[in-house]
Order: C-alpha cells, then structure tokens, then sequence
C-alpha cells in the first residue's frame, strides 16, 4: 500500500471522527444558553458543556488523524476527502435522532462520493514542500486578511442568517489555512521537538486552531445552522486545497479531458455540500427547537 493510500485512509478516518463532533458541538452551541452572546463570550460558556467537550476530544481525534494524512498525503487530497465527514454526519445524526434519510439526501450524497471519488482518482493530487516561504505567506496575509476582517465586521453588522454566513465563511477559512500549517508543523515535528519550537508556523496554528473554534461555534449560534453550517464546510476544503496549490506548490495529474472532469466534479461537490449541510442543519435546528420546548 503506498503512502497515498495510507492518506487517503488515514484522511476518511478523520472524517468519520470530525463528523461525530460536529453533530455534538453543533447541538451544543444551539442549546448552552438562551440569550445572545459574543463569539468568546459563547466560547467561555461551551467550557463548561459536557456535551460541547465530548464533541471537541472527539473532533480533536479527528484532527490528529487529519494532521497524520497531511503528513503523508497533498492537501488538496485530505481537504478533498474531508467533505465525507457531511456523509457520516448525515447517517450519525438520521440513526441517534430515529430520522430517516429522504430520497434528496441519498441522491446529493452518492453525487458527493462520486465527486470525490473523481477528483481523488483522475486528478491524483500530488504533494509539494510542505511549508512556504515567508514572501508567500505575506502575500497570503495581505489578500485573505481584508476579506477576513470585513466578515468579522459585517458579521457584528447584521444579524441572523447573514451573520452566521459571514462567520461560517471566517471559520472555515482559517480551518482551510490551520490545514495548510499543519503540514508544516507535521514536517516540522518529525525533526524533533527542538525544531518545532524553532517554527513561527507552529505559533500561528495554535492560535489559528483556537480562533477558528471559537468563530465556529459563535457561526452555529449566530443564526439558522443553514446559513452557517454550509459556509463553514465549503470554506474549508476550498480555501485549503487553493493555498495547497499556490502556497506549496501542489499539483493535479492529469490531462486536459481530465480537468474538464475536475471542474465539473468539484461544481457537483459544491453544490452537493451545500445541499447536504443545509440538509443535516435544518434537522438539527429541529432537534434543538423540540429539545428547549
């Protein structure tokens, strides 16, 4: 078995993982209280949720298999697979709730897989340095730091659907951007300790994998999960696989008819993601209702 596949597993484990905490956490940020809160004002009160922490130990399990794939496989590959944590999510959600899955969802779910399954397969993404240059990562800075800080703004702007859309896309950008350094502190950390120690991108991801839980939550409790929940997810694996490419230099295998394969899956796996999300937060959104009743 080759280290690719050793990835690619490793990668859907994960998924199977991030799926169960999101359902916890999502439940959890909906519930922990009734009033309106701050993004970290809300972060202070899920510390001291059960519920919230079992979601997050295991979410963080996910991740460290997560860094594991990184560590062997490209970006574009683990963020690609990433997605099938909305399929676990969907079946874990439909069987502890007694819910069935409706027809629309099965369908939006095999076009998921099959998206997938192309673009890991025709496009076989292929790894690059796993980390880059400080010039880069400026230039990286300058142009997603704008766009970043007019969500935060316009999150505190507007309210309801809006704000929970704006902060889903924060998260899910920085989770895209933590994905990337985490290659880099993967590499860094196979060199030992000292080393790690000695990497400024080891700082910024702890904070980035800080701040992007924070917002996530503060997201899931802006507004309706159906705003948030698809931002956070499509965010991700895009802002991610991008930086893979032009950060570290990434790239697909493949030839010309194969592109036009790429790009018609990932538009399936677009429009996909956004329906099963919607999907899965709209019966999330329900539990939570009937449970404060």
């Amino acid at each position: 078995m080759s280290t690719t596949d050793i990835a690619a597993l490793l990668a859907v484990a994960a998924a199977l993982m991030i799926g169960i905490g999101d359902v916890l956490e999502q439940r959890s940020a909906q519930q922990v209280t009734g009033k309106p809160v701050g993004t970290f004002a809300l972060f202070r009160r899920l510390l001291r949720d059960r519920r919230w922490w079992t979601g997050s130990l295991v979410a963080a399990a996910g991740f460290g298999l997560q860094a594991a794939a990184l560590g062997l496989g490209s970006v574009v590959l683990v963020q690609a697979l990433s997605v099938t944590s909305l399929l676990f999510a969907l079946v874990i959600s439909a069987t502890v709730n007694h819910r069935g899955i409706t027809r629309w969802q099965g369908i939006w779910a095999v076009l998921l897989a099959a998206a997938v399954t192309v673009v890991v397969t025709v496009g076989n993404p292929q790894a690059g340095t796993p980390r880059g240059s400080l010039e880069t990562w400026a230039i990286v800075a300058a142009a997603m730091g704008p766009g970043l800080i007019l969500c935060v703004i316009g999150a505190r702007k507007f309210s309801g659907s809006v704000a929970a859309l704006l902060l889903g896309v924060m998260s899910g950008s920085l989770w895209g951007l933590f994905s990337v350094l985490t290659k880099g502190v993967v590499d860094q950390l196979g060199q030992g300790i000292p080393a790690l120690l000695r990497t400024p991108e080891a700082y910024v991801w702890a904070v980035l994998g800080i701040a992007a839980t924070a917002w996530e939550q503060s997201a899931f409790r802006a507004g309706p999960l159906t705003a948030s929940l698809p931002a956070v997810t499509v965010a991700e694996p895009i802002v991610g696989s991008v930086l893979g490419v032009t950060v570290l230099g990434e790239t697909l295998q493949t030839n010309n008819v194969g592109l036009i394969a790429l790009a018609a899956s990932v538009a399936v796996m677009i429009a996909a993601t956004v329906a099963l999300a919607h999907s899965q937060a709209s019966g999330e959104s329900d539990i939570a209702r009937a449970d404060a009743v």
